[in-house]
C-alpha cells in the first residue's frame, strides 16, 4: 500500500523519506481529492493478471514503455535525476507503474505544502495534469516504471519557474478541479 506524508526535507536529501517525528500519513482519500489515483497490481504477474491493460483503456491510453532509472543503467543519471527532481507539471496526467524499486512522488497540495508519496513494487500512480509535482529515487537509487501515454511515448515537463505555466489550461483546468 502506497504511503504518503507531508515533506518538510531539504532538496539536498531528496532521497531520504524524510518523515516527521511523529508521523502523520495521509490517507489514499485525501490523495484522490487532489486528483491523485492509486491502484495495487501484481508486479511479478501483472501481464497475466490484466490489471494494467484494462486502467489503460478505461483511462484512453494505447502506449507504454518501460524506464530504469540507476547509476549503472541511465545515462546522465545525476543531470537526469536533477530535471525529474525540479517542480514541474504536464499538459496530459501521468500514469506510472512501478515493477521494481521505489521512488517518491511529491506533489503540491492547496496550501502550497509538499506531500511525498513513497511509491513502491506494484504501486500504479495517476498524477493528474496540472499539478506541480516532482520525482526523487530514494537512497537505493533504483527503480524500474512502465509509462502508459494516450499516443506514442512522450514526456514533456514545464517547469514551475516560468511563468507561463502558471497560466497553461492544464494548470486552470487543475485549479478548478480541486476547489
Amino acid at each position: 500500500m502506497v504511503r504518503a506524508w507531508y515533506y518538510e526535507g531539504s532538496p539536498d536529501d531528496h532521497g531520504l523519506p524524510n518523515i516527521p517525528d511523529p508521523p502523520t500519513f495521509l490517507e489514499i482519500e485525501q490523495l484522490s481529492k487532489l486528483g491523485i489515483n492509486y491502484f495495487k497490481l501484481d508486479a511479478c504477474d501483472w501481464r497475466k493478471e490484466g490489471k494494467l491493460v484494462e486502467i489503460m483503456a478505461n483511462r484512453g491510453y494505447s502506449a507504454q514503455d518501460c524506464i530504469e532509472l540507476s547509476k549503472d543503467k541511465t545515462e546522465s543519471f545525476e543531470e537526469k535525476m536533477t530535471v525529474l527532481f525540479t517542480e514541474h507539471l504536464h499538459i496530459d496526467e501521468e500514469l506510472r507503474f512501478v515493477i521494481d524499486g521505489t521512488g517518491y512522488f511529491d506533489v503540491r497540495d492547496r496550501d502550497e505544502r509538499w506531500i511525498r508519496i513513497e511509491t513502491t513494487k506494484g504501486d500504479l500512480i495517476v498524477i493528474p495534469a496540472g499539478i506541480y509535482h516532482r520525482f526523487a529515487l530514494d537512497k537505493n537509487d533504483y527503480i524500474k516504471v512502465i509509462r502508459c501515454f494516450s499516443e506514442e511515448p512522450l514526456w514533456k515537463a514545464y517547469n514551475r519557474s516560468d511563468p507561463a505555466t502558471e497560466k497553461m489550461d492544464a494548470r486552470q483546468k487543475y485549479i478548478a478541479s480541486t476547489n
